[in-house]
């Protein structure tokens, strides 16, 4: 009797680790916290597997035109999920805009700047160094220069600039010290780590154009179906409320 039972376990094991499937997931450098901890939780409730892989949006887009095996892409913004589609690169009806992004001014405790003071703090002579994603190929670069411009202060700054690959490097630069100041997602600025060593100033949305971020299945996929089980995931109640609590809004 314990041989059949011990035999029977065995076949629905196999069957367990056949069905399983793991999907492969680009996404914005902004999502880094919120998506490990929505992964986390797909992974209990579905039993397949989330590899997340985080970077620049403008560094995917050209990975994926060159057949980078990614199942899913999570940009910053949706002009590159759009290009993709009109490229025919993408599972037809996929697009769809998952959040809305906010940026912020990130100072650490030890630094004397006054971050209350807006973007007017960047003109402080203590400001030599400050961080943004380069604005070449990261959505979160481009909208702080445009809230630099919006405000008047980038031609003050412009030379002080230090770009990081995507805008978690950024944020690295200003949490070590190496820079001063920076502009960095909201996502970013509220997880603990960087909470408890500083302190931000949200920069108004009407200051550069939203950053509306969507995602797409890539047609390459062989795990769509899966795919679709994630972004319903994160449709879902659980999945916004993560969201949410690492700063993101939903699109109107």
């Amino acid at each position: 009797m314990w041989k059949v039972l011990i035999a029977l376990c065995l076949v629905m094991t196999g069957a367990n680790l056949a069905i399983a499937e793991q999907i492969t997931i680009a996404a914005a450098a902004n999502l880094n916290f919120a998506f490990r901890e929505i992964a986390t939780e797909y992974e209990k409730s579905s039993g397949n597997q989330v590899r997340l892989t985080f970077g620049s949006s403008g560094n995917f887009y050209s990975q994926i035109q060159n057949g980078a095996p990614f199942d899913l892409f999570f940009s910053a913004d949706i002009e590159y999920p759009q290009k993709l589609e009109e490229a025919g690169l993408t599972v037809p009806g996929s697009l769809y805009q998952y959040a809305v992004g906010r940026i912020v001014l990130w100072t650490g405790h030890e630094s004397r700047i006054d971050v209350t003071k807006g973007m007017e703090a960047l003109r402080e002579p203590t400001v030599k160094k400050v961080a943004i994603a380069n604005p070449k190929h990261a959505p979160y670069g481009r909208a702080a220069v445009a809230a630099m411009e919006y405000f008047k202060v980038y031609d003050q700054v412009k030379d002080k600039l230090v770009l990081g690959e995507n805008i978690s490097q950024a944020a690295q630069f200003i949490e070590s010290g190496a820079c001063d100041i920076g502009i960095i997602a909201l996502s970013l600025a509220v997880t603990p780590a960087m909470k408890s060593k500083g302190m931000y100033w949200e920069i108004p949305v009407g200051a550069h154009l939203p950053l509306e971020q969507a995602v797409v299945v890539l047609k390459s996929s062989k795990q769509q179906e899966s795919a679709e089980q994630f972004l319903a995931f994160l449709k879902g109640e659980r999945g916004q409320e993560i969201m949410k609590r690492h700063g993101f809004t939903q699109p109107n």
